[in-house]
């Protein structure tokens, strides 16, 4: 671990930091967290003026850079008119203006945007409305499937439908069963299928959720496209709903704005966050098809969809989100993607046969090393901190999953740049 030494001036503050606050991932025994003063574009500042190139988009949810002008500008305009307002019987510009910028960009057969406040309850919401949709057709179907290693929040319910591992074993006995299968490939996808149909005479299960591409926390596993959309149709085919969580592939990080671009069979429901605001302010979103609409019509207030957040809907948050969605559909934003995904491409052709390589992930904006370890790959990899200090003391910021570590910059992020990541790779 890299040992900062702080300053006089700083040393208050960073024990205040360490008596107040308990902050994600917290060992407390650890020395004092780094004191950031300020951020533009890619750089993290500190207090005494070092510059740290922030590779991860702060826990990718940056693609704009920091301090953008234009994002500063929509945010401090909404600012001069509303804050929040209870979401419930209100509404206001800034949610009407970013639910439609949003429903022009994903796949055509979604409808509705239920929105709240971050990635894990965008999953949650999208789990309840699944299992109610069921419930309101008088239909028993309250099982859900998903593919091992995932990740899809730390919420209960995402929580059940992620990994059972070491992050949520003190919780187990509290999460509702889950019905596991492989992430596909070539010689498991037929059996993977006949599992589906197998489950499927149960008649009981009523969503399928699934990260589409890249498993992010479970240490960017990829998978094809074209193994996913035959589970998909399989799903499809025995009306089962399919939930596509995009909090971390959505806006362009695989290279099309939506992972579920790249297969045919559009999900029933999207789950959005991260990017969502370009790292500006917290706000999930949860997409509909008209099919999951119409089972919350009518009269019956016990069918209706009873499940809200104090800050649903936030007007500055949606300020946010619109104008990153604007800055997402601009040229300029276009041709920055494409300078990292070339970037990403050229890389990986120099790694390729590092003897220190494993294997190399590469999907448009995301770049995965995976580190030949003696000991399995696993986010407690000790690698994790060896390689955390190594770019830190270069003043880049990752943050590796165990012995995989990654890039996934913000897209403003210059070739100069990505040129110094590259060189402490290569």
């Amino acid at each position: 671990m890299v040992i900062l030494k702080p300053t006089l001036f700083s040393l208050n503050k960073l024990q205040k930091d360490k008596t107040f606050i308990w902050h994600p991932f917290d060992v407390f025994e650890r020395e004092a967290n780094i004191f950031i003063k300020k951020a533009t574009g890619v750089y993290l500042q500190t207090h005494d003026g070092r510059k740290i190139i922030d590779a991860i988009s702060s826990w990718w949810v940056n693609i704009h850079g920091h301090r953008n002008p234009d994002m500063i500008k929509a945010v401090s305009k909404q600012l001069r008119y509303l804050e929040h307002v209870i979401f419930a019987g209100f509404t206001h510009e800034p949610a009407i203006k970013l639910a439609e910028s949003l429903l022009k960009i994903v796949p055509n057969s979604l409808k509705k945007v239920f929105f709240s406040d971050n990635g894990s309850t965008s999953t949650e919401v999208a789990i309840k409305l699944a299992i109610q949709y069921w419930y309101n057709k008088n239909e028993k179907k309250t099982k859900i499937l998903a593919f091992e290693g995932a990740y899809h929040g730390d919420t209960f319910g995402a929580m059940s439908v992620g990994a059972r591992d070491g992050f949520n074993k003190p919780f187990e006995r509290y999460l509702f069963d889950v019905t596991f299968i492989p992430l596909p490939n070539a010689e498991n996808i037929e059996k993977i299928l006949s599992e589906i149909d197998n489950l499927a005479l149960q008649n009981d299960i009523a969503a399928f959720i699934y990260e589409p591409m890249v498993q992010g926390s479970a240490g960017m596993r990829m998978y094809e496209s074209q193994y996913l959309e035959l589970i998909l149709k399989k799903t499809a085919q025995y009306q089962i709903i399919n939930i596509a969580d995009e909090v971390f592939t959505g806006f362009g990080r695989t290279g099309k704005a939506f992972a579920s671009d790249y297969c045919e069979t559009q999900p029933d429901i999207l789950c959005l966050s991260k990017a969502l605001t370009g790292g500006y302010l917290p706000l999930g979103a949860t997409l509909c098809n008209q099919s999951i609409v119409d089972a919350f019509t009518g009269n019956d207030i016990y069918k209706l969809f009873l499940h809200g957040h104090s800050y649903t809907g936030n007007a500055l948050a949606c300020a946010a989100g619109a104008e990153s969605v604007r800055l997402f559909n601009t040229s300029q934003c276009k041709a920055d993607m494409e300078r990292v995904k070339s970037h990403f491409e050229n890389w990986k052709a120099e790694l390729q046969n590092h003897d220190m390589v494993k294997e190399i992930r590469v999907l448009g904006c995301i770049f995965a090393v995976e580190l030949q370890s003696e000991l399995a790959t696993h986010y407690n990899n000790p690698l994790r901190e060896i390689i955390y200090d190594k770019f830190l003391a270069k003043n880049i910021l990752i943050r590796p999953l165990g012995n995989v570590l990654y890039v996934l910059p913000p897209y403003v992020i210059s070739d100069k740049e990505l040129h110094y990541i590259g060189r402490q790779y290569i």
